[in-house]
Parts: structure tokens; sequence; C-alpha cells
């Protein structure tokens, strides 16, 4: 077996064809380890731009490509071509930090090449995943990629940042650390009809309090001074993503903001609560004068 672990870059820009904007891969970065995760090869290739021909400014500043540079690129059929032949045939777990790139590669080959599939992908793993589950972190906060490198002890530095090669090796090292933990092989997924469901699913934010997806036992709060449960002061609101209500506490005197969100995934309804402390409000005394 052997491991590939990728990365891309891409800019975001309108496409005619389905008016409507899309993220196109303008570099691909990758690292080939063998069965002892030691690494064997890289791949490291910019792409021809197909459907614009400008960065946008951010892309510029974060990765140094010029327009010049995605203009004399390989096409894209042409460069993953050329990544499928260096993968070569054997049995491949192709890794990447977060699942965002593994979409933006369907996209562009439904986009340009129009097929529904990823020709290469047999065996995947979302190694950002991994170490959530490795840190037990919530899944709401994931984790970036140099955040990870440095709770792991690695440095970031030796790496150049926002350009594929270099992320891709960053990643590669990320993988080593954690490998044999036991959170990585338990997240290999057979590439079949079912991931490309998942793929394309759309994660969706519950807006109805009364949606019979919503957790009623998750709409309390219990004080985070006494263990007490707090009573709720007022309704609940939707406001940016979240239901919000306040809550008081008697014992402690203690007013609470709480706002919690429900997003349905492919199989799971995703739950993330977020809480602050209300200051009291500030009273102004008013000093009697006497003559």
């Amino acid at each position: 077996m052997q491991f590939i672990v990728m990365d891309l870059e891409w800019n975001n820009t309108y496409a005619k064809k389905t008016n409507g904007y899309i993220n196109e891969i303008i570099e691909i970065g990758a690292v080939k380890l063998d069965e002892d995760l030691e690494n064997t090869d890289t791949f490291s290739c910019i792409i021809r731009s197909q459907i614009s021909r400008k960065l946008r400014g951010s892309v510029k500043q974060l990765t140094h490509l010029t327009n010049d540079d995605i203009s004399s690129g390989f096409p894209f059929t042409k460069a993953f071509s050329m990544f499928r032949k260096w993968i070569g045939n054997g049995e491949t777990v192709i890794l990447t930090w977060g699942d965002g790139d593994i979409r933006v590669l369907l996209d562009n080959f439904k986009y340009l090449n129009g097929i529904k599939v990823i020709p290469f992908l047999d065996t995947y793993c979302d190694l950002q995943k991994c170490f959530q589950k490795y840190i037990k972190g919530n899944k709401g906060q994931q984790a970036g990629l140099l955040t990870a490198a440095e709770k792991l002890g690695i440095d970031p530095e030796m790496y150049i940042h926002h350009r594929a090669l270099g992320d891709s090796m960053l990643t590669a090292e990320i993988l080593r650390r954690i490998y044999h933990t036991g959170y990585v092989e338990p997240e290999f997924i057979k590439c079949d009809e079912e991931f490309y469901s998942r793929l394309l699913y759309k994660a969706k934010i519950i807006r109805n309090i009364d949606n019979p997806l919503v957790d009623k036992k998750r709409l309390n709060h219990v004080c985070e001074a006494c263990g007490n449960q707090c009573s709720q002061t007022t309704k609940w609101k939707f406001h940016c993503q979240f239901f919000r209500a306040n809550f008081y506490c008697p014992e402690c005197d203690l007013n609470y903001t709480v706002g919690v969100r429900f997003k349905k995934l492919y199989d799971e309804v995703e739950f993330r609560k977020i809480v602050s402390v209300k200051e009291p409000e500030p009273t102004s005394e008013v000093k009697e004068e006497t003559e």
C-alpha cells in the first residue's frame, strides 16, 4: 500500500457555462509515501486557467502566483492525466486536509471533463477529521493545518505555506505523527456511490426551532458556575445561523446569552453551542444636592 497526500490551490471565478461561481484549480502538489510512511516522491504542477485569465488579489497575495503563471501551466486534463500516471496502479490511499479539495476537484472534473467521479480516487481519507478525533476537538471548530502542526510540535515555517506542494508536505508530516494512534485507518473510505452521495450533499442550517430534527434536550442551559439548571428568560430567535436566547441562574445571579446551531448533514445533525455571560447593565446614581 502507498499513501498520496495531496493539496490543491484554486481561484474563485465566474463561470459563464453554469452562470455561477466555481473554484478553478490552479495548482496541485502531492507527496507519495510508502507503507512505512517514508517519502518516495513528490508531484507539483501549475494548471493553466481555462475559465478565468485573472487571479483574485487575495489568491495572488496568498500563493504568490501570477496571471502569467496560470496562463503557462498545463491544461487541467493533461495535468491530472500526468498525476494519475504518477500515482500508478498499486493500492493507494489519497489523503487531504479537510474534504474541501476533493469537493473542488469533483466540481472541476464535472465542469471541464463532464464526468461525475474522480478517476484516480479509490480509497480516501480526510486527515483533518482524524486529527479532530485525535485531539478530541469540537466538530464545529475544525483545526487549520498550521494550528494542527503547532499542536504536534511541528515547525510550520519549514514548509512553504499556501502552495500546494508545501502544504502537502506539511500534511504528510502530520500524518506520520498521528498515523499509529489508531485514529487514521478507521477513516479510510472506499469511494463508491455512497461516498459521492455524501460528498455532493449540501449541509443545511436548520432555521425552524420546531423542526423535528431539533433535539429539544439541547435547548436547556446549566449554569457554568454552580451546575444548576438555568431558567430561560427570552424566546429563541434565529440570527446568523444560531438560535439565541437568554438564561438566568438565580443561585449565582448570572445572566447568560446562549446560541445553539443545528446543521443537517448527510446522515446526522451537527450541534454547536456558544455561551457568553451577560454583563450587568450599568446604573447611574443621582446625587441629591442640599443647600
